[in-house]
C-alpha cells in the first residue's frame, strides 16, 4: 500500500529539510536511562545492548543509523514514546557503536542481517512474547532486508517500521556526494575513516595504506576501501546489489511501514518504491513532503509525543 496523504504538517519552520535533520540532534534531550548487557556473538565479537525494562513482555527493538548509537536522539525520543506506551525497551548499539571498538576486523554495514537474528533469539530466550523492530536511516534498511529474506510470519516479530531509508543503496551514494550534503558526508566520513584508522594500527598484517585512507572521499571510495573487501563483497557495487533492501521488498509477509520524505537529501527518487508497496499487501511506504532525514520534527518546545513516534506506535501496536 502507498500512502502520500501523511498526516505530518509541520510547522512552517520545519518545511526546511537541513533544519528538521539537524534540530533534534541539537536541542532535543531525552531522560531514558538504559541498563547495558554485552552480547557475545557466535564470531568472537560483541554487541552492547542498552535495555528498558518495564517488566513486559513486548519490547521495542530500535537500530540506529549510520555512525549513531543508542544515545543518537531519534532512538531516545522512540525510546521514551515507547516506554509511555508500556513496552521495554532495547535500543541495539551496532559493531563499533557503543563507545569501544568491536574486535574484529569487519563492523557492520547496511545489509548485516545476522547481528539482528541473533538479537531476536536472544530476546526469545529472555521470554518475550512479542518484538517490535524500528530502524532508522541504515538501521531501518537492515530491518527491511531482514523481513525481505527472513520468513517471520509465525516468529516473535509482529511489525516493523523504518524511517528515512536509502533502500537503493547505490542511488543513496550518488545523492549524498551532492554539494548539498557535503557536511552531512564528511561528518559521516571522518567517522568511519577514524574507525579505519584504528583498525589499521590494531591489525598491521592488514597492511592498511594511511595514506590512501585519508584521500576517500565518498562513500563508494569508502565502500570499496573497506566495507566491502571486509565483510566479503567484491566491490561497491556488489555490496550495494546485495544489501539494498528495495530489493527484498516483495518478500516481506509481516506487517511493515517505510516511512521516507520527499524533502529527504539523503535518498534518491529509486529510495520511494512505489511499485514494491503497490504489490505486496504487507509493504506500506507512507510518503511524506517534508521531515528531512530522520527529522519530523513536531514542535520548537518539546519532543514529548512527536508525530513520528506516535506514528511507529500506531502502526506497530494497532
Amino acid at each position: 500500500m502507498v500512502s502520500d496523504k501523511s498526516t505530518y504538517n509541520p510547522p512552517l519552520i520545519f518545511t526546511n529539510s537541513h533544519l528538521n535533520t539537524v534540530y533534534r540532534t541539537l536541542f532535543y534531550t531525552a531522560p531514558v536511562v538504559f541498563e547495558r548487557f554485552r552480547l557475545e556473538l557466535p564470531d568472537m565479537d560483541f554487541i552492547d545492548l542498552d535495555f528498558v525494562f518495564r517488566q513486559s513482555k513486548r519490547i521495542m527493538l530500535i537500530v540506529h543509523g549510520l555512525e549513531g548509537s543508542s544515545s543518537s536522539k531519534y532512538v531516545l525520543s522512540l525510546a521514551q514514546g515507547s516506554i509511555s506506551a508500556g513496552l521495554d525497551v532495547l535500543a541495539l548499539n551496532l559493531r563499533g557503536c557503543s563507545g569501544e571498538p568491536n574486535r574484529i576486523y569487519p563492523s557492520y554495514h547496511s545489509g548485516q542481517t545476522e547481528d539482528l537474528e541473533f538479537v531476536i533469539g536472544h530476546l526469545a530466550k529472555l521470554g518475550y512474547e512479542e518484538v517490535f523492530l524500528t530502524g532508522f536511516s541504515l538501521g531501518g534498511n537492515q530491518i527491511l532486508k531482514l523481513l525481505g529474506t527472513c520468513d517471520l510470519k509465525d516468529s516473535l516479530v509482529k511489525a516493523a517500521v523504518a524511517v528515512s531509508v536509502p533502500c537503493d543503496l547505490s542511488g543513496s551514494a550518488i545523492q549524498l556526494a551532492k554539494t548539498e550534503n557535503t557536511i552531512y558526508l564528511n561528518r559521516f566520513l571522518r567517522s568511519l575513516k577514524a574507525k579505519i584508522f584504528e583498525k589499521s594500527e590494531r591489525f598491521p598484517e592488514l597492511r592498511l595504506n594511511p595514506e590512501e585512507i585519508s584521500k576517500i572521499k565518498n562513500f563508494v571510495e569508502f565502500d570499496n576501501f573497506y566495507t566491502a573487501p571486509a565483510h566479503g563483497f567484491a566491490d561497491a557495487a556488489d555490496y550495494y546489489q546485495k544489501s539494498g533492501s528495495v530489493h527484498y521488498l516483495k518478500n516481506i509477509n509481516i506487517p511493515a511501514l517505510l516511512i521516507n520524505a520527499l524533502d529527504d537529501t539523503f535518498l534518491s527518487p529509486s529510495c520511494f518504491p512505489e511499485k514494491e508497496a503497490a504489490q505486496n499487501p504487507y509493504f506500506h511506504l507512507e510518503i511524506t513532503r517534508y521531515g528531512g532525514h530522520a527529522g519530523f520534527n513536531s514542535s520548537l518546545f518539546s519532543d514529548r509525543n512527536t508525530w513520528m513516534a506516535k506514528r511507529i506506535l500506531h502502526f506497530l501496536l494497532s
